[in-house]
């Protein structure tokens, strides 16, 4: 099954529809599986006076959270005709919701699954009126313990999620290497028994691509049209042609990831003859000549008998004449 890569546009469609479109455009053109945005009202989802992240201070100046935010919702009616533009363009459309209106007015547009931000792992009615539309989720878990993994997994399953798929993330924006730790994927797998991914907030594409080669089966990533557009998010995110880099590199990842069987590949067993070597005469050998180390050596091709087996020749009689590098026979 091919790695599942979710383009998180968000929303750096900075509240325009035709934004948005060009956004869905790009992550098709891209080869990404999805497209995902995110749906809220802003006075629901944040108080008047919510400070911004330091980085969304960097981003946008010091305006409310709330004021930054009016300004990057797209209406409920963009929403409709945006999931029908990326049916009509063969992309899957996601939007994560950020409150209960939004959660209401997605589960009517009958999308396949749905993306639990960081932020509400902890949110206890939210997730609640989640699992009761008995939809799939997938979860990130930025900001994360363990047991608030666990105890969110509990609340989904007892109140009607049946499929959960887990992204380990780190919320910082952009997240330095060395707090990535994408070993934690292997312990929340271990620990949960749960399919994981990654959600990257990293800049470039290396760390997403190692996350596949660590056994990710959905990859998240944050892209942009311009990097140098205004928005919170921008600065933070890939611009087209790397979307498109990395999809391409983790598709060729996943193919390279194999079945784990030690074996000569398809393609290489054509060169064991060409690589390896076989027992051959050293010099002119006469027939009954015992065969020993004055007398044969070992050189490529490797169509005759394996040196592996020279204890088995040393001490025998040749049993033809041979000239200078023939390939000994028994």
């Amino acid at each position: 099954m091919s790695v599942y890569i979710i383009a998180e546009a968000g929303v750096n469609h900075n509240g325009s529809f035709e934004l948005a479109c060009r956004l869905a455009d790009a992550a098709k053109d891209a080869g990404a599986d999805c497209v995902k945005y995110q749906t809220f009202k802003s006075e629901n989802l944040v108080s008047k006076n919510a400070q911004k992240a330091e980085y969304q201070k960097k981003t946008t100046g010091d305006s409310s959270q709330q004021d930054m935010l009016k300004k990057l919702e797209l209406s409920f009616d963009s929403f409709v005709k945006l999931k029908e533009y990326c049916d009509k363009i063969g992309i899957c459309f996601l939007s994560t919701p950020f409150d209960f209106d939004s959660i209401d007015f997605l589960n009517s547009l009958n999308m396949p699954f749905w993306k639990i931000p960081s932020g509400e792992v902890t949110n206890y009615p939210y997730l609640v009126a989640l699992a009761k539309t008995g939809k799939p989720v997938v979860m990130s878990t930025g900001m994360c313990e363990m047991s608030e993994i666990s105890d969110a997994i509990k609340v989904l399953k007892d109140n009607g999620t049946k499929y959960i798929k887990l992204l380990h993330c780190n919320t910082e924006y952009p997240t330095p290497y060395e707090d990535v730790n994408l070993a934690a994927m292997k312990t929340m797998h271990d620990a949960f028994n749960i399919e994981v991914g990654y959600s990257d907030h990293t800049k470039g594409i290396e760390v997403p691509i190692a996350a596949v080669a660590l056994g990710a089966t959905i990859i998240e990533k944050h892209f942009t049209l311009d990097r140098n557009m205004e928005g919170p998010d921008h600065k933070a995110s890939l611009e087209p042609d790397e979307l498109k880099k990395m999809v391409d590199s983790i598709r060729n990842i996943e193919k390279s990831i194999g079945t784990g069987i030690k074996e000569p590949s398809a393609s290489e067993k054509k060169n064991i003859a060409i690589a390896r070597k076989s027992i051959v005469a050293k010099k002119v050998i006469k027939a009954g000549e015992i065969l020993s180390p004055d007398n044969i050596t070992v050189k490529r091709p490797g169509t005759g008998i394996s040196p592996m087996r020279w204890n088995e020749i040393i001490g025998t009689k040749a049993v033809k004449d041979y000239y200078e590098d023939e390939i000994i026979q028994l």
